[in-house]
C-alpha cells in the first residue's frame, strides 16, 4: 500500500472522530483548548488503537482466505463507507461533558470502523507500526481541530466530514477491487 493510499484511509477513518468532536464543540459554549486536546487524545489514541487489534485478529486468519482478501476488504471498506455516508445526513447529537467516561464511550464509538480497517490492513500485509501512527496522529490533529471548528461554526462541517470519509473509503475499496482483478497496475 503507498502513503497516498495509507493518508486517505486514515482520513476516512478519522472522519467519524472529526465529526464527533465538532459536535462536541457545538455542545461547549466557550472554547477550550484543553477540552479539544482531552477530544483529541482520546480519539487520536483509540483510532490507533484499534486498527492494530483488527490486525492481530486479521492475521489469524489472514492465510485461510488469501484468495478472496482483496474481496474481504473491498467489502468492509465498502461497508463502512456507505455507513460513514448514511450517518452524514443524521442530526449531530454528542453529551457535552469531557469527563472520563464519556469520551471513553465515544472514543470507543467512533473507532469502531477502525476496528474493520485493521482486518483489512491484515488481508493487504501493511506496516502496521507506520498505519496506526498515521490514522493515530491524523485523527488527533483532526479532532482537536473538529471541537474548535464546532464551537465557532456551528454544524455546517460535521455532515461534510462524515460524506468525505465514506466516499474516500468506497474509492479506495474500488482501488482495491481494481488491482485484484487486473483493472489497475
Amino acid at each position: 500500500m503507498v502513503l497516498f493510499d495509507l493518508i486517505m484511509i486514515s482520513l476516512g477513518v478519522s472522519m467519524d472522530a472529526f465529526s464527533v468532536a465538532v459536535c462536541k464543540g457545538l455542545s461547549t459554549s466557550k472554547i477550550s483548548y484543553k477540552n479539544a486536546l482531552i477530544t483529541g487524545l482520546f480519539f487520536g489514541t483509540f483510532q490507533a488503537l484499534m486498527p492494530l487489534i483488527g490486525y492481530f485478529l486479521g492475521t489469524q486468519f489472514r492465510d485461510y482466505i488469501t484468495v478472496i482478501i482483496p474481496w474481504v476488504a473491498f467489502i468492509l471498506l465498502c461497508i463502512i463507507g456507505i455507513k460513514m455516508i448514511k450517518e452524514s445526513f443524521e442530526e449531530c447529537k454528542v453529551d457535552a461533558s469531557f469527563d472520563f467516561k464519556t469520551m471513553t464511550v465515544l472514543a470507543i464509538a467512533t473507532s469502531m470502523d477502525a476496528l474493520a480497517v485493521g482486518v483489512t490492513l491484515a488481508c493487504l500485509k501493511v506496516n502496521i507500526i507506520k498505519s496506526v501512527i498515521m490514522i493515530g496522529m491524523i485523527t488527533f490533529i483532526l479532532s482537536f481541530i473538529g471541537v474548535l471548528i464546532g464551537n465557532v461554526f456551528g454544524s455546517k462541517f460535521q455532515s461534510k466530514a462524515e460524506l468525505f470519509g465514506g466516499a474516500v473509503l468506497i474509492i479506495i475499496a474500488f482501488k482495491i477491487l481494481g488491482k485484484h482483478i487486473g483493472l489497475f497496475i
